[in-house]
């Protein structure tokens, strides 16, 4: 009884919002976690993993901006001065950057990314297909909404390495090699295939925005989890005073996102052959 008064109480809440025109600004904070172990962190020591994370920081944790109105949304990262004698650019993963812009347009089925991969821009177009959705009954308080949940399986992002794992190594681990049928060599860098997708929206602000390439569902996405990266909506400014443009991106080769992955592919096939090439330790020379 109590949760059908709560959903009658928002339902009021979005007839009264919808009846107006709006825009909305949303920052979002993204943090992602590394298993260093699994990621061949055995090769290094307690010392030289904390390095390597204090390098990796400026990576795994972002903060980004959402603008959208009731159709169109456009997410950012926001740009931040790098610390002085913080090594310029940080630890990049061989070459990926990341960083894209992302523009959604749910009346007109338009969905575009401009993103950099290995030096190069991609103008990348996706599909607008409704997102499959489980909606559940629990809620939570993010700041002053109501949340409610919702999960989904989703296609693993070939660039993604914080969902990469290695298999077991050598002849130290022989009795969870034996569990593992898809280890293939010791010490394989492997990635699941799906993962599973957790987020928190809120119908109090009725559009079907969220951060990254997360939509679809009937109000502003406040929370996402996924693998080992949690994105946290931390402000909300509801028609804000100095309204930004949500504009098309156009700089990048265009490109379909089935035929972008493809190139990631690729490339990560070739990294993954550079990385055996070395013993896969990391040791035996640097890259260019």
């Amino acid at each position: 009884m109590k949760k059908v008064f709560t959903y009658a109480f928002l339902l009021f809440s979005i007839v009264t919002f919808s009846q107006k025109d709006f825009t909305g600004k949303a920052v979002y904070m993204s943090k992602t976690t590394m298993d260093m172990d699994n990621f061949g962190g055995r090769q290094f020591s307690e010392q030289q993993k904390k390095q390597i994370k204090e390098r990796m920081k400026s990576t795994l944790e972002k903060t980004f901006t959402l603008n959208f109105n009731k159709s169109e949304s456009l997410y950012k990262e926001n740009e931040k001065l790098e610390a002085p004698g913080g090594g310029g650019r940080g630890f990049r993963f061989g070459g990926l950057s990341g960083g894209g812009t992302k523009y959604k347009n749910s009346k007109d089925n338009v969905a575009l990314e401009s993103t950099e991969f290995f030096g190069k821009q991609f103008l990348i177009s996706d599909d607008m297909s409704q997102p499959k959705w489980e909606l559940g009954s629990e809620s939570k308080q993010i700041g002053n909404y109501t949340a409610f949940k919702a999960t989904m399986l989703k296609e693993v992002d070939p660039a993604d390495f914080s969902n990469f794992r290695r298999g077991p190594r050598g002849n130290n681990n022989k009795d969870e090699a034996k569990k593992d049928s898809t280890n293939k060599a010791s010490g394989e860098i492997k990635k699941p295939e799906k993962v599973l997708v957790t987020a928190w929206f809120t119908p109090q602000i009725p559009v079907g925005s969220g951060p990254g390439e997360y939509w679809g569902l009937p109000g502003l996405i406040l929370e996402v989890s996924t693998g080992r990266t949690t994105i946290l909506c931390t402000e909300i400014v509801i028609n804000p005073t100095e309204e930004s443009a949500i504009s098309k991106p156009t700089k990048g080769k265009e490109i379909t996102r089935e035929k972008y992955n493809e190139v990631v592919k690729v490339k990560m096939e070739e990294m993954r052959e550079r990385f055996r090439g070395r013993g896969g330790n990391g040791r035996g020379g640097r890259g260019r």
